[in-house]
């Protein structure tokens, strides 16, 4: 195609010198101004006289063009040449006159350092001090709902309570079970090797009996229901907050931490315990499986073993961490939800902190438990 058949505003940024007088021409445009930085850089420019930038041959102009063109006059005004900038069309001339003003000057010349290490661990501290207080005053606000529900106990919603058990406990049954009854697999396999070696193949009931009831089973389906149901309710909420659903539900009178927050609470209290007793069953099954399959351990003797080997406390105290675990999942998850700053990035990354934080505490929680655990000889 020849340059004739090109409309003026498709023709690449260029100049031509001429004596002391450089005729600029073409779209001086961002997509039509490649290699012409260079090429500016590399001109030996006359010496002595003035140079006259014409712009009248300029067919087009933004601020990447404008501010190509300021640069290099401001580039031989350093090096103490005369220069003069004619013919511009009025709106060109304003736009190259914006981007000479002292302000974006300023902001163009900015350069983004980075700060120094202990600013940095100053400004994480504060970050996540401003973030706890936050987090306790949305605890206050969920138990002051709550308070107020179980003094008039027609505003718990029952159908959202319903919902939420089905989503977050029977829709999770399928990953659940399944990661559950491998882990039995593999505990029991891992010992198998050892247990061998000593002719103790009948205390595979204990190993996985007392992995999986006291500590595997709560905290692995604790961490499922994180990535599944927490991840879930912090998009909810925020898409809501983005959508303004948020604004509306306050507008209509209605509380959105009773109708959002407190039945994700008590239907994740509700089923994450009966996901923890499945999850048992499913993953001593698995260990059994295993124990018969290496260790010739049949499953009457593997039960039979499971029962003197088993108290009821180590059964209690696995059912007991499963509430604990579901307050934090979902007060997490909500409150990360409420956090969304109003865009559709806002979302995902609460959405993520939410899953981190949900399972960084429910870890820390179970930390917690096994000392008291210890301290107290259950």
């Amino acid at each position: 195609m020849s340059l004739r058949s090109l409309s003026a505003s498709e023709v690449d940024a260029d100049f031509e010198l001429a004596h002391d007088t450089v005729r600029c021409i073409g779209s001086w445009t961002v997509g039509r101004i490649a290699g012409l930085e260079r090429r500016l850089d590399h001109t030996t420019w006359p010496r002595g006289a003035e140079v006259v930038f014409d712009g009248s041959a300029v067919t087009a102009m933004d601020t990447a063009g404008a501010w190509l063109l300021r640069r290099a006059l401001r580039t031989l005004e350093r090096s103490g040449q005369r220069v003069a900038l004619r013919g511009l069309r009025a709106e060109y001339e304003a736009l190259f006159a914006m981007i000479g003003s002292p302000d974006v000057e300023v902001a163009l010349a900015t350069t983004v350092s980075t700060p120094p290490l202990l600013e940095r661990v100053g400004a994480f501290a504060w970050h996540g001090g401003q973030q706890g207080m936050k987090m306790l005053s949305f605890v206050g606000e969920v138990a002051i709902a709550a308070a107020r529900c179980a003094a008039r106990p027609t505003r718990i919603r029952w159908r959202p309570i319903l919902y939420n058990v089905r989503t977050a406990g029977f829709d999770a049954l399928p990953i659940t079970g399944l990661l559950c009854f491998l882990m039995g697999i593999v505990i029991a396999y891992q010992g198998a090797t050892q247990l061998q070696r000593y002719g103790a193949n009948i205390f595979v009931a204990d190993l996985v009996g007392l992995a999986m009831l006291r500590e595997l089973s709560p905290l692995l389906t604790a961490i499922i229901v994180a990535g599944r149901s927490g991840s879930a309710y912090a998009a909810q909420i925020g898409t809501m907050k983005v959508t303004e659903e948020i604004d509306a539900l306050r507008t209509v009178g209605i509380v959105p931490i009773e109708l959002l927050v407190l039945p994700k609470i008590v239907a994740l209290a509700i089923a994450l315990p009966l996901l923890t007793v499945y999850a048992d069953v499913l993953g001593v099954s698995g260990g059994m499986l295993m124990a018969r399959t290496e260790l010739a351990v049949n499953h009457t003797v593997f039960l039979d073993r499971l029962q003197h080997a088993l108290r009821l406390s180590d059964y209690l105290v696995g059912i007991g961490k499963a509430p604990v675990f579901a307050g934090i999942i979902a007060v997490v998850g909500c409150f990360q939800g409420f956090q969304v700053a109003g865009d559709a990035e806002s979302v995902g990354r609460r959405t993520t902190v939410s899953v981190v934080q949900s399972i960084f505490l429910v870890i820390v929680a179970d930390a917690l438990f096994s000392v008291v655990f210890n301290y107290l000889g259950i």
